[in-house]
């Protein structure tokens, strides 16, 4: 089989776990990138992909979002910035990991907390206090930012949070 095609299989979703397994060995990172991006690869399969040693193929486990609980919480460790930033955007990121992570080093982790849709509104409220104002600008694009913390961001120093406050609060007026 070539290399295409084994790629192939590899990000179909319907490709049998048996086969996803085998491909999850292969020696071309291509391959294992797939399976490790590939929604019906089962949680074994990912868990031993999330120890890969190929930076690559950990951050398309940790975006995956059939990635279980448990592997993104040791993703969230690791020592790649890219990594952890998938973890903070992966929707099925638990709220415990997500709060960890809003207080990474990294300003793009932290970005992506705030920007993520499953981020319970009090982790919200704390990185719209972050020193970076990127931080502060993502936390008023969330839709699960509470009223009271987008008002506190109208106000912020930087005109750019401040802007997008006011863009988000009228976004919610304008709902149905």
């Amino acid at each position: 089989m070539t290399r295409d095609e084994r790629i192939e299989l590899a990000h179909n979703p319907s490709t049998p776990p048996e086969a996803l397994a085998q491909l999850s060995r292969d020696k071309n990172n291509y391959v294992r990138w797939h399976v490790a991006n590939n929604p019906s690869t089962p949680p074994e399969i990912l868990g031993e992909l999330s120890r890969d040693k190929d930076n690559d193929i950990r951050r398309y486990v940790a975006y995956n979002p059939s990635t279980p609980p448990e592997i993104l919480a040791a993703l969230s460790r690791d020592k790649d910035d890219v990594v952890r930033w998938r973890v903070a955007q992966n929707p099925s990121t638990p709220p415990e990991v997500l709060a960890t992570l809003s207080r990474d080093k990294d300003n793009y982790v932290r970005w992506s907390v705030a920007l993520n849709p499953s981020t319970p509104p009090k982790i919200l409220g704390e990185l719209s206090r972050d020193k970076c104002d990127d931080v502060r600008w993502r936390v008023a694009q969330n839709p699960s930012i509470l009223l009271e913390v987008l008002l506190i961001l109208m106000v912020d120093d930087e005109e750019d949070v401040r802007g997008e406050a006011e863009a988000s609060l009228n976004r919610r007026l304008m709902r149905p």
